[in-house]
């Protein structure tokens, strides 16, 4: 069986693997589709250590074979890719901080000692049956297939503490800028403003409902300013992942105001102290998601309250995987979504 991972800067390689087999506790899931992740395109980008595991980790599939002591799912059930619940056993757990698990870190970042030498970007995969949720059955495998970066976005707008009626900014409307922006609308936001520089992107963002969709710069700030009477947004969510949107997105808030930091830079970012200390800015990061928030999402998607189709712009090959790496990594591609079928 062949498998494609990301082996150095702008370097995917197409490997041959084992065929999976379930281990105890274990399954072997046929993937369907699998998404082009943004921590995907940078680590194509930078060549920075990537852990194989987590290369191609926005999957949906079928459950093709079962290790013994699998109770959860049974062969033939549709999953998508999660993490697994807390364990209950590590310091955090003790000490009765379980959304911090310490278990669900090492899965949610590809190092759990069960992570197989690939991700999703394989016609099979072999995972532990606690890493998977069963897909809500009334949505798409196009759907399903998004429910993970949905995810991420939904945990981060759960953290960040926005109440109803706040003027939320949203920084970057790839995938889950786009998703963070309906979340919070979802969350009770009076407006938001989405600042994105593609005009592709830009019509993307309108179409699902953002206030007002502007480019960076100064005309994103005069707008702020504008619709703020001078003040300030109340929340900034940086989902760019851009060193210098970072210290942007303080530069948007309000005094008193709040920062959700989604986006992750692969590089340091300046910062400007005195403006954050000015400012009383609350800030909030987010990384990943809990094992329950995918049911939870799924429901919000099912009933439409998450629209995932529009985001959805190209499915390609195993093949036409590396091709479609580049043209994302360029800067200027006109992709939104990517699904990769890897058994095309």
């Amino acid at each position: 069986m062949h498998a494609a991972v990301i082996t150095g800067q702008h370097r995917l390689e197409i490997i041959e693997v084992p065929e999976p087999v379930p281990s105890p506790g274990g399954i072997v899931v046929d993937i369907t589709l699998c998404g082009i992740c943004g921590t995907d395109i940078h680590a194509y980008q930078s060549g920075a250590h990537y852990n194989p595991a987590i290369c191609g980790h926005e999957w949906v599939g079928t459950v093709s074979a079962a290790g013994t002591g699998v109770r959860n799912v049974a062969e033939g059930d549709r999953v998508v890719v999660a993490v697994p619940p807390p364990c209950g056993r590590c310091a955090a757990c003790r000490a009765g901080q379980a959304g911090h698990c310490s278990i669900v870190f090492l899965a949610a970042t590809g190092r759990d000692v069960h992570d197989s030498r690939h991700g999703g970007f394989a016609p099979r995969l072999s995972v532990n049956a606690d890493r998977v949720v069963r897909a809500h059955a009334s949505l798409s495998d196009t759907q399903a297939a998004q429910v993970e970066p949905a995810t991420v976005a939904f945990h981060a707008v759960r953290r960040s503490g926005i109440r109803l009626g706040d003027l939320a900014v949203v920084q970057g409307a790839g995938p889950i800028g786009l998703t963070t922006m309906q979340w919070v609308k979802a969350a009770g936001a009076g407006q938001v403003i989405v600042i994105e520089p593609s005009m592709q992107r830009q019509s993307l963002a309108r179409s699902l409902g953002a206030t007002f969709v502007v480019a960076p710069g100064a005309e994103a700030e005069a707008l702020v300013r504008e619709q703020t009477n001078g003040l300030g947004a109340d929340i900034v969510y940086e989902c760019v992942g851009r060193a210098p949107a970072i210290q942007a997105a303080v530069g948007l808030a309000r005094r008193g105001g709040s920062m959700c930091l989604i986006g992750l830079s692969d590089t340091d970012a300046s910062i400007t102290p005195g403006v954050w200390l000015v400012k009383e800015i609350m800030v909030t990061a987010s990384l990943a998601y809990t094992h329950e928030e995918f049911d939870l999402a799924m429901g919000m998607i099912a009933d439409g309250r998450m629209q995932l189709d529009p985001l959805h712009s190209s499915t390609v090959s195993l093949a036409s995987l590396g091709d479609a790496l580049a043209d994302l990594a360029g800067g200027s591609s006109t992709q939104t979504k990517v699904l990769v079928n890897p058994s095309s």
